[in-house]
Protein backbone atom coordinates (compact mmCIF):
# COMPACT_ATOMS: atom_id res chain seq x y z
CA UNK A 1 0.00 0.00 0.00
CA UNK A 2 1.22 3.53 -0.70
CA UNK A 3 2.50 5.21 2.44
CA UNK A 4 3.31 1.87 4.15
CA UNK A 5 6.61 0.10 4.59
CA UNK A 6 6.44 -3.50 5.92
CA UNK A 7 3.26 -2.74 7.83
CA UNK A 8 4.61 0.53 9.20
CA UNK A 9 3.30 3.93 8.22
CA UNK A 10 5.79 5.97 6.26
CA UNK A 11 6.13 8.94 8.63
CA UNK A 12 7.94 11.24 6.16
CA UNK A 13 4.87 11.12 3.91
CA UNK A 14 2.57 12.04 6.79
CA UNK A 15 4.97 14.76 7.94
CA UNK A 16 5.09 16.23 4.44
CA UNK A 17 1.33 16.10 4.24
CA UNK A 18 0.99 17.96 7.51
CA UNK A 19 3.61 20.45 6.42
CA UNK A 20 1.80 21.06 3.16
CA UNK A 21 -1.52 21.34 4.94
CA UNK A 22 -0.13 23.93 7.33
CA UNK A 23 1.81 25.91 4.74
CA UNK A 24 -0.72 28.72 4.58
CA UNK A 25 -0.77 29.16 8.35
CA UNK A 26 2.99 29.07 8.86
CA UNK A 27 4.99 32.02 10.14
CA UNK A 28 6.84 32.25 6.81
CA UNK A 29 3.63 32.32 4.76
CA UNK A 30 2.14 35.05 6.93
CA UNK A 31 5.31 37.15 6.82
CA UNK A 32 6.97 36.01 3.59
CA UNK A 33 6.99 39.39 1.85
CA UNK A 34 8.80 41.23 4.66
CA UNK A 35 11.13 38.25 5.29
CA UNK A 36 12.18 38.09 1.64
CA UNK A 37 12.60 41.85 1.31
CA UNK A 38 14.69 42.08 4.47
CA UNK A 39 16.73 39.06 3.38
CA UNK A 40 17.50 40.71 0.05
CA UNK A 41 18.36 43.94 1.86
CA UNK A 42 20.82 42.11 4.13
CA UNK A 43 22.30 40.24 1.17
CA UNK A 44 22.92 43.39 -0.85
CA UNK A 45 24.07 45.33 2.22
CA UNK A 46 26.64 42.60 2.85
CA UNK A 47 27.73 42.86 -0.79
CA UNK A 48 28.00 46.63 -0.38
CA UNK A 49 30.14 46.15 2.72
CA UNK A 50 32.51 43.66 1.08
CA UNK A 51 32.94 45.55 -2.19
CA UNK A 52 33.18 48.90 -0.38
CA UNK A 53 35.82 47.51 1.98
CA UNK A 54 37.89 46.18 -0.93
CA UNK A 55 37.60 49.40 -2.93
CA UNK A 56 38.31 51.65 0.05
CA UNK A 57 41.46 49.68 0.88
CA UNK A 58 42.57 49.98 -2.75
CA UNK A 59 42.15 53.74 -2.48
CA UNK A 60 44.12 53.79 0.78
CA UNK A 61 46.86 51.68 -0.77
CA UNK A 62 47.18 54.15 -3.67
CA UNK A 63 47.61 56.91 -1.09
CA UNK A 64 50.18 54.82 0.78
CA UNK A 65 47.93 54.45 3.82
CA UNK A 66 47.43 51.27 5.92
CA UNK A 67 44.47 49.08 5.00
CA UNK A 68 41.45 48.85 7.31
CA UNK A 69 40.27 45.65 8.93
CA UNK A 70 36.62 44.65 8.52
CA UNK A 71 35.87 45.89 12.05
CA UNK A 72 37.53 49.23 11.28
CA UNK A 73 35.72 49.61 7.97
CA UNK A 74 32.24 49.02 9.40
CA UNK A 75 32.70 52.09 11.64
CA UNK A 76 34.44 54.16 8.97
CA UNK A 77 32.93 57.30 7.52
CA UNK A 78 33.10 55.72 4.08
CA UNK A 79 30.75 52.84 4.98
CA UNK A 80 28.44 54.86 7.25
CA UNK A 81 28.01 57.61 4.67
CA UNK A 82 27.39 55.20 1.78
CA UNK A 83 24.78 53.31 3.80
CA UNK A 84 22.81 56.17 5.27
CA UNK A 85 22.79 58.44 2.23
CA UNK A 86 20.75 55.69 0.55
CA UNK A 87 18.49 55.00 3.53
CA UNK A 88 17.92 58.73 3.90
CA UNK A 89 16.56 59.06 0.36
CA UNK A 90 14.31 56.01 0.74
CA UNK A 91 12.65 57.31 3.89
CA UNK A 92 12.31 60.84 2.51
CA UNK A 93 10.62 59.50 -0.61
CA UNK A 94 8.18 57.35 1.39
CA UNK A 95 7.35 60.11 3.89
CA UNK A 96 6.51 62.59 1.14
CA UNK A 97 4.73 60.03 -1.04
CA UNK A 98 2.46 58.86 1.79
CA UNK A 99 1.42 62.48 2.45
CA UNK A 100 1.03 63.43 -1.24
CA UNK A 101 -1.35 60.53 -1.92
CA UNK A 102 -3.80 61.94 0.64
CA UNK A 103 -4.78 64.90 -1.53
CA UNK A 104 -3.24 64.52 -4.98
CA UNK A 105 -4.53 62.31 -7.81
CA UNK A 106 -3.29 60.66 -11.00
CA UNK A 107 -6.03 59.59 -13.39
CA UNK A 108 -5.71 55.95 -14.36
CA UNK A 109 -3.00 55.09 -11.82
CA UNK A 110 -3.36 52.17 -9.41
CA UNK A 111 -1.45 54.28 -6.86
CA UNK A 112 -4.05 57.06 -6.70
CA UNK A 113 -7.39 57.54 -5.02
CA UNK A 114 -10.30 58.01 -7.42
CA UNK A 115 -11.07 61.36 -9.01
CA UNK A 116 -14.20 63.21 -7.84
CA UNK A 117 -16.16 62.46 -11.03
CA UNK A 118 -15.44 58.70 -10.95
CA UNK A 119 -17.74 56.01 -9.48
CA UNK A 120 -16.85 55.30 -5.87
CA UNK A 121 -15.13 58.65 -5.36
CA UNK A 122 -15.48 59.93 -1.82
CA UNK A 123 -16.10 56.39 -0.56
CA UNK A 124 -12.45 55.42 -0.11
CA UNK A 125 -11.99 53.11 2.87
CA UNK A 126 -8.93 55.09 4.00
CA UNK A 127 -10.97 58.29 4.26
CA UNK A 128 -13.68 57.08 6.62
CA UNK A 129 -13.61 58.10 10.26
CA UNK A 130 -11.97 55.46 12.50
CA UNK A 131 -14.32 53.50 14.74
CA UNK A 132 -13.21 52.33 18.23
CA UNK A 133 -14.13 48.69 17.61
CA UNK A 134 -12.87 46.05 20.07
CA UNK A 135 -10.28 44.86 17.53
CA UNK A 136 -9.12 48.37 16.58
CA UNK A 137 -5.56 49.44 17.55
CA UNK A 138 -5.41 50.84 21.09
CA UNK A 139 -4.85 54.50 20.04
CA UNK A 140 -8.16 54.35 18.13
CA UNK A 141 -9.96 53.00 21.18
CA UNK A 142 -8.22 55.54 23.42
CA UNK A 143 -9.08 58.53 21.22
CA UNK A 144 -7.95 62.11 21.84
CA UNK A 145 -4.31 63.03 21.25
CA UNK A 146 -3.37 59.37 20.80
CA UNK A 147 -5.77 58.99 17.89
CA UNK A 148 -4.65 62.31 16.40
CA UNK A 149 -1.04 61.11 16.36
CA UNK A 150 -1.89 57.58 15.22
CA UNK A 151 -3.86 58.90 12.23
CA UNK A 152 -0.56 60.25 10.85
CA UNK A 153 1.81 57.72 12.42
CA UNK A 154 3.00 56.23 9.11
CA UNK A 155 4.23 59.53 7.70
CA UNK A 156 5.61 60.53 11.12
CA UNK A 157 7.58 57.26 11.35
CA UNK A 158 9.05 57.73 7.86
CA UNK A 159 9.92 61.35 8.65
CA UNK A 160 11.72 60.36 11.86
CA UNK A 161 13.60 57.58 10.04
CA UNK A 162 14.58 60.13 7.39
CA UNK A 163 15.91 62.57 10.01
CA UNK A 164 17.87 59.80 11.76
CA UNK A 165 19.34 58.59 8.46
CA UNK A 166 20.12 62.16 7.39
CA UNK A 167 22.01 62.74 10.65
CA UNK A 168 23.94 59.47 10.32
CA UNK A 169 24.76 60.28 6.68
CA UNK A 170 26.05 63.67 7.75
CA UNK A 171 28.24 62.20 10.51
CA UNK A 172 29.66 59.53 8.20
CA UNK A 173 30.25 61.90 5.30
CA UNK A 174 31.80 64.53 7.58
CA UNK A 175 34.17 61.95 9.06
CA UNK A 176 35.09 60.51 5.65
CA UNK A 177 35.67 63.96 4.11
CA UNK A 178 37.98 65.13 6.88
CA UNK A 179 39.93 61.86 6.86
CA UNK A 180 40.49 62.31 3.12
CA UNK A 181 41.58 65.90 3.67
CA UNK A 182 44.12 64.83 6.29
CA UNK A 183 45.55 62.18 3.96
CA UNK A 184 45.92 64.81 1.23
CA UNK A 185 47.44 67.30 3.65
CA UNK A 186 44.52 69.70 3.12
CA UNK A 187 42.62 71.68 5.79
CA UNK A 188 39.62 70.01 7.41
CA UNK A 189 36.15 71.52 7.93
CA UNK A 190 34.09 72.18 11.04
CA UNK A 191 30.71 70.42 11.23
CA UNK A 192 28.70 73.59 10.61
CA UNK A 193 30.84 74.48 7.63
CA UNK A 194 30.52 71.00 6.12
CA UNK A 195 26.72 71.04 6.52
CA UNK A 196 26.61 73.83 3.95
CA UNK A 197 29.21 72.31 1.64
CA UNK A 198 28.31 71.18 -1.89
CA UNK A 199 30.09 67.83 -1.37
CA UNK A 200 27.61 66.75 1.31
CA UNK A 201 24.52 67.93 -0.53
CA UNK A 202 25.65 66.34 -3.79
CA UNK A 203 25.63 62.97 -2.01
CA UNK A 204 22.04 63.59 -0.88
CA UNK A 205 20.60 65.06 -4.07
CA UNK A 206 21.96 62.31 -6.34
CA UNK A 207 19.90 59.83 -4.32
CA UNK A 208 16.81 61.96 -3.75
CA UNK A 209 16.19 62.52 -7.45
CA UNK A 210 16.40 58.80 -8.24
CA UNK A 211 13.85 57.92 -5.55
CA UNK A 212 11.23 60.31 -6.88
CA UNK A 213 11.89 59.08 -10.41
CA UNK A 214 11.17 55.51 -9.26
CA UNK A 215 7.91 56.54 -7.56
CA UNK A 216 6.82 58.60 -10.56
CA UNK A 217 7.54 55.56 -12.74
CA UNK A 218 5.18 53.24 -10.82
CA UNK A 219 2.49 55.95 -10.63
CA UNK A 220 2.59 56.50 -14.40
CA UNK A 221 3.39 53.00 -15.67
CA UNK A 222 0.54 51.48 -13.63
CA UNK A 223 -1.88 53.47 -15.82
CA UNK A 224 -1.13 51.30 -18.87
CA UNK A 225 0.82 48.26 -17.65
CA UNK A 226 -0.30 45.36 -15.43
CA UNK A 227 1.14 42.64 -13.22
CA UNK A 228 -1.34 39.81 -12.71
CA UNK A 229 -1.68 38.87 -9.06
CA UNK A 230 0.06 41.95 -7.64
CA UNK A 231 -1.87 44.35 -5.37
CA UNK A 232 0.31 47.13 -6.80
CA UNK A 233 -1.40 46.71 -10.18
CA UNK A 234 -4.91 47.22 -11.47
CA UNK A 235 -6.71 44.08 -12.68
CA UNK A 236 -5.38 43.01 -16.07
CA UNK A 237 -8.70 43.76 -17.79
CA UNK A 238 -9.20 47.16 -16.10
CA UNK A 239 -9.46 50.10 -18.54
CA UNK A 240 -6.53 52.51 -18.62
CA UNK A 241 -8.80 55.35 -17.52
CA UNK A 242 -9.83 53.58 -14.30
CA UNK A 243 -8.17 55.13 -11.26
CA UNK A 244 -7.23 53.11 -8.19
CA UNK A 245 -7.09 49.36 -7.67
Amino acid sequence: MPGENNGRICWPIIWRGKEMGNTKTSFFYRNSLSILLLSMMLLFWSCQFITGWIQHNKDLEEQQQPALSAAQYITSGHFISATFENWESEFLQMAIYVVLTVGFRQKGSSESKKLKDEPGAGEEEVDREPQPRPDAPWPVRKGGIWLAIYQHSLSIAFALLFLLSFWMHFLGSFKDYNEEQLIKGQPTMAAGEYLGDAHFWFESFQNWQSEFLAVAAIVLLSIWLRQKGSPESKPVDAPHSETGK
